[in-house]
């Protein structure tokens, strides 16, 4: 089925992003399964009690975990998905609609089915719904008095469009406007190799490098020539702020806050540690940053001043690589 797929989206013209999403290779089944066991040796956790106060004779509170709900998930392309939200719908006890792309309709649908024909029926073979219907889902987001929390993953398109349509609470992140940030002292090997994962890897994932900001020390070194050439070895096509494109001669990016998500990437030249933290908090997603040191200051800097959900720092000490994370 999921060949299937594949084939009608190379037929269709679509990215060659999209379709590595799409694919489910041997290699990944397996990886899926090893996780849904792992999801399913984990300690139950509901009804595991937090914590216990008394505040009163007779009159003790307690924290403990609950499901959630109902939850509707509309995801975008990656059959895996399916897999994994509903591996973690079952565990934490939530009940669950499922949306994914039309793209991958027949992969879901086959997974849908080996997922819910294994769900005992004490449990209930509805706990998992498949949505097949884009039409659907504009019904399905006036439910809010049925349906608890929808989560949107994919495009800012998407989750713009899902919260402008329900008074459904939504969790969702719209942009994913994430940056690399080269200082003067970093070790060009590593830089090279962090950005390689960050941009070519999966640049279609929300985590995706797709600004890349260098030290202005470190225009025409040998160092970065090197990582552009290797960029554009990938395909990546690389788009320039005002600085880059004068001196690179690569063409003018329209906007910093431009989410590319596929094999493309703007570059800027900035003076300093601060100006990198500048440019990053005036036209960021506070989703995820990194920047690449050998100085400690100012990986320090950088993780006390970018307003972020994830904050790396990659840095090398006494011949060793150390990662600092701040969430």
């Amino acid at each position: 089925e999921n060949e299937a797929d594949l084939a009608a989206a190379q037929d269709s013209g679509y990215e060659k992003s999209l379709v590595a999403r799409m694919t489910l290779k041997a290699g990944k089944i397996t990886s899926l399964a090893e996780s849904i066991r792992a999801i399913a040796d984990m300690e139950d956790p509901i009804s595991h009690t937090l914590k216990k106060t008394e505040v009163a004779k007779d009159l003790v509170f307690e924290k403990m975990y609950c499901p959630l709900g109902v939850l509707l998930i509309i995801f975008e392309s990656r059959p895996d998905a399916l897999v994994q939200i509903a591996a973690l719908a079952i565990r934490s006890g939530n009940g669950l609609l499922l949306k994914g792309g039309k793209e991958a309709m027949r992969s879901n649908t086959i997974l849908h089915k080996v997922i819910t024909s294994v769900i005992p029926d004490a449990v209930g073979k509805k706990l998992i719904g498949l949505v097949k219907s884009k039409d659907e889902i504009a019904d399905l987001l006036k439910l809010d008095d049925v349906i608890d929390l929808v989560i949107p993953r994919g495009s800012n398109r998407l989750v713009s469009q899902i919260k402008a349509q329900t008074k459904i609470p939504v969790l969702g992140h719209a942009d994913g406007i994430c940056h690399v940030y080269i200082d003067k002292s970093a070790d060009m090997d590593m830089a090279k190799r962090i950005v390689l994962d960050a941009k070519v890897d999966y640049p279609a994932a929300c985590n995706a490098m797709e600004t890349l900001l260098v030290h202005k020390d470190l225009n025409k070194t040998e160092g970065l020539d090197d990582l552009l050439m290797e960029l554009a070895k990938e395909g990546v096509v690389i788009y320039g702020g005002p600085v880059a494109h004068d001196t690179l001669k690569v063409p003018k990016v329209d906007s910093f806050h431009h989410e590319y998500s596929s094999m493309a990437c703007t570059l800027e030249f900035v003076d300093d540690v601060q100006s990198a933290i500048d440019h990053i908090n005036r036209y960021g997603s506070a989703h995820t940053d990194c920047i690449i040191t050998t100085d400690k200051r100012s990986a320090d800097t950088f993780l006390q001043q970018v307003d972020r959900v994830l904050l790396c720092s990659i840095m090398q000490a006494q011949g060793s690589v150390m990662g600092l994370a701040s969430v």
